[in-house]
């Protein structure tokens, strides 16, 4: 257990890893996990995510209301000028990518990124006002992909490639990333898991975020931190590992003796199971649909691979009630839509960096610094130093 002050010093259990520990209050979204459903504001995450653009569901979380079409019409342009990498950060890209080997783009967007609120001068939330900070928010989030972009097309030997102020964000970034302005259904489907990628409640990162932004400390920094915490597998990694276990299957053959073999070993299945859903996550239930539309081998074989895998889980593990998550229909998706594997999780990062700077932007209103306590569990402290020998 883990334990946390109440006004009088004293000390109260909590459940390891914060589990339904209530940190703060939002207005951005919930997540209701034996539903099977969450939202952004008042609004269904995924009903957004289907029929609104990224913009749209961006702007909501920013203003709390859907723009109207003048109000759309002006954040994508807004959005659109706030793209633009400073001179001296483009300088520092490759040899940003010769320090971080080039493989790892949220490496590489931890340094960049960081630049960027130096060269900007982002100041720290506490010496702000309010519509400075949602200036910075849309600036950080704006040059993200953009920077995700050139990262990776310098570590593959390509030269990265100017914003088209033309394009909306979503295809932007797959123009920068691919070289290639994508097809209205590519769009559509990458625009889509990027949506519903926003946000979902206090996860490790948006709670990274929340805490930096809590200390006063300038946006940047809270962004920076959010992506240190999304670098570990257990958040926002599974997705190109959920199309290793694909790979690692084979062919529909072998789908139930690789999965009793990895049950029966306590390996975990990457792509199903969720920390807070009990039911399956709504977020799977929309891309299995896109992918579907797409059609193929590889879907085909994704789909049988899950209804094994779903099946089998039950009668190895009865009652665990296991699905499906967001992250092995993601894969899916994302490949299909021509974004290579290792861009799977700074794309998920590219949308989520529009929740974080939402978060850090409501954090920043209560100017009360999040500090927990602890429970002590050493050795007990001596009554005084020993002599020295």
């Amino acid at each position: 257990m883990l334990t946390t002050d109440r006004m009088d010093d004293t000390l109260i259990d909590v459940p390891r890893g914060l589990t339904n520990v209530v940190a703060a209050e939002t207005a951005l979204g919930d997540v209701r996990g034996h539903e099977g459903f969450y939202h952004y504001r008042q609004y269904s995450a995924v009903e957004l995510a289907r029929s609104r653009s990224f913009e749209e569901a961006w702007y909501l979380l920013l203003f709390g209301d859907l723009p109207t079409r003048p109000q759309l019409d002006a954040f994508r342009w807004q959005v659109a000028g706030a793209r633009s990498i400073p001179d001296e950060v483009v300088a520092m890209l490759p040899r940003i990518v010769r320090v971080t080997g080039g493989a790892d783009s949220l490496a590489g967007l931890r340094i960049a990124l960081g630049a960027v609120a130096a060269a900007d001068g982002i100041r720290p939330l506490f010496d702000t006002t309010a519509d400075a900070r949602i200036d910075t928010a849309i600036r950080v989030a704006a040059v993200t992909p953009p920077l995700l972009a050139a990262l990776h097309r310098l570590s593959t030997g390509e030269k990265p490639l100017p914003s088209r102020p033309d394009l909306g964000h979503v295809a932007n970034y797959l123009h920068l990333l691919t070289g290639e302005v994508p097809d209205a259904r590519t769009e559509r489907a990458v625009s889509a898991y990027m949506t519903a990628a926003i946000d979902h409640g206090f996860n490790a990162s948006t709670f990274t975020a929340r805490v930096i932004a809590s200390t006063g400390a300038d946006l940047g920094s809270a962004v920076v931190g959010a992506l240190g915490s999304l670098s570990g597998p257990l958040h926002g990694g599974a997705p190109s590992r959920a199309l290793d276990t694909l790979d690692a299957i084979g062919t529909p053959d072998r789908i139930d003796e690789w999965v009793t073999d990895a049950v029966l070993s306590g390996d975990r299945i990457m792509g199903f199971g969720h920390p807070v859903y009990r039911t399956e996550d709504p977020r799977s239930r929309m891309l299995r649909t896109i992918a579907l539309g797409f059609g193929g081998d590889r879907v085909a074989f994704a789909t049988a691979v899950e209804s094994r895998v779903l099946a089998l889980l039950a009668e190895l593990k009865p009652g665990r009630q296991l699905h499906t998550n967001v992250e092995f229909y993601a894969g899916v998706v994302m490949e299909l839509c021509g974004i290579p594997r290792d861009m799977f999780t700074p794309t998920f990062a590219a949308a989520r960096v529009v929740g974080w700077t939402a978060h850090i932007l409501e954090q920043a209103v209560d100017e009360k610094i999040i500090r927990p306590s602890s429970r002590y569990v050493g050795q007990a402290a001596p009554a005084a130093l020993p002599p020295t020998v």
